[in-house]
């Protein structure tokens, strides 16, 4: 869509783009990294979404969640295809979804390098509950609030199966261990600590050391 684009999968299979040109805005480095700052990752950037019809999912966008069409391109692997650009507040990083219409794909199996489920912020409990009704009001199954310790949730699914998460930005990760530390361990919720044997026993090791501090630039 414009930008210098990177694109590669992760050891899962999971689809993944670098996207070049980004915005320093909202950016803290992290001065452990091995990486140089000038060369470290920025931030998150848009979610694609791939259906095979285009206007139910649109709709739910725009006239639900409040989103707008802002543009459109040829979808990455069939120019005859397009993928639709729908943005939020100020739009940009963080505020985008775009949306491939692709009737050529056959439907996919969720499994290791698919994506769960999308979610979406709230900043309060408030206006949690605020959008769990505008979701019922217009028609759309969702789940009542699910208090996981960290955040509270709502989920609905959009017409074309894409599963929607509503989360809370509160109480956060920082509840139960120090915000500079997130990360070096598996932290679970209380409800889930009685299975910390065989939640780690399914994981694959991570590496989460650091060889070396990124030089001061």
């Amino acid at each position: 869509a414009g930008q210098p684009t990177l694109r590669l999968t992760d050891p899962e299979g999971q689809r993944l783009a670098l996207l070049a040109g980004g915005s320093d805005d909202g950016f803290a480095p992290w001065r452990r990294s091995p990486v140089p700052v000038e060369f470290q990752i920025r931030g998150l950037g848009h979610v694609t979404l791939t259906v095979d019809r285009l206007a139910p999912t649109a709709r739910v966008l725009t006239d639900v969640l409040n989103f707008r069409q802002s543009g459109d391109y040829p979808a990455a692997d069939n120019a005859n295809l397009r993928t639709v650009v729908f943005e939020t507040g100020p739009g940009g990083p963080g505020a985008e979804v775009r949306v491939e219409e692709r009737p050529d794909l056959p439907p996919t199996q969720l499994g290791s390098g698919g994506v769960h489920h999308v979610a979406f912020r709230a900043p309060n409990d408030s206006e949690h509950r605020a959008w769990r009704d505008r979701v019922r009001s217009a028609g759309i199954g969702i789940t009542d609030v699910i208090d996981r310790f960290y955040f509270k949730s709502l989920y609905f699914r959009e017409p074309g199966r894409v599963l929607f998460e509503i989360a809370t930005d509160g109480p956060g990760f920082a509840t139960d261990e120090d915000a500079a530390h997130l990360g070096e361990k598996l932290a679970l919720p209380p409800f889930l600590e009685p299975h910390r044997a065989e939640i780690e026993a399914g994981l694959k090791p991570l590496d989460s050391s650091v060889s070396s501090p990124a030089p001061p630039r």
